[in-house]
């Protein structure tokens, strides 16, 4: 196994697993998106949960592998050139895992793939979230009104644009990709995490609503859904 002791995010979650991918994460929408992916590549994994119950996005030991406190990050003890390598942001690692496994990033349709992957980190991402601080959480709160039209309108336009997109496909950039996983853990979130679908038009939609129930029928989106297991 290679020797991480280097890294000292592992002297607080050790690992466990000779040779695996070491993921810290969440079961966040931004979370699973890579326990999803290493599930569909049957890729070997330590899942260590990073709660934020607990703070634990801010303690130096994991401020040591992302010092901009967000999950999910990984060390994959056979990076390239068979020496370790240490990363975070969700799309940054999907790309990653995508180019070393050779699955879900086709040649082919590859700029269309991480155009939609920049979409859901643009756009779907940021904007998700802010409806929900708004609508579910703390920002319920405030009541000024417009803060939570702007991001509601955003979210509906958002979600119109991905309707389109997805018109006459099953997925986003045709074959299933890096993208959908990025893409529809935020879609299961605005829907059952949120329940805003009411708030902005869900079922209006043609196309998303079937879309997400495509993805959540998946064995491996089933599993890494629940990765890391809350503790």
């Amino acid at each position: 196994m290679t020797d991480l002791s280097a890294f000292p995010i592992t002297r607080r979650w050790p690992p466990r697993t000779p040779g695996a991918i070491q993921l810290y994460s969440w079961p966040t929408p931004n979370g699973v998106k890579v326990s999803i992916a290493l599930e569909e590549m049957g890729l070997t994994y330590d899942a260590h949960p990073v709660s934020f119950d607990r703070q634990d996005q801010m303690t130096p030991a994991y401020l040591s592998l992302n010092p901009n406190n967000k999950i999910p990050a990984i060390i994959d003890p056979a990076g390239p050139g068979g020496q370790p390598l240490a990363l975070f942001e969700s799309g940054a690692i999907l790309i990653y895992l995508a180019e070393k496994t050779g699955r879900f990033l086709p040649q082919a349709t590859r700029y269309e793939v991480l155009q939609w992957l920049m979409f859901q980190m643009g756009g779907i991402g940021p904007m998700f979230g802010q409806l929900g601080f708004f609508h579910a959480f703390a920002g319920k709160e405030i009541e000024d009104p417009r803060p939570k039209e702007r991001y509601r309108a955003e979210v509906a336009r958002l979600l119109r644009v991905l309707d389109t997109g997805l018109a006459g496909r099953d997925w986003i950039a045709g074959d299933y990709s890096i993208a959908d996983m990025a893409i529809a853990p935020w879609l299961r979130t605005l829907r059952e995490g949120y329940k805003a679908a009411d708030l902005v038009g869900w079922a209006d939609l043609d196309n998303v609503p079937a879309y997400l129930d495509r993805f959540l029928a998946r064995p491996a989106v089933q599993r890494g859904l629940v990765q890391p297991p809350r503790v």
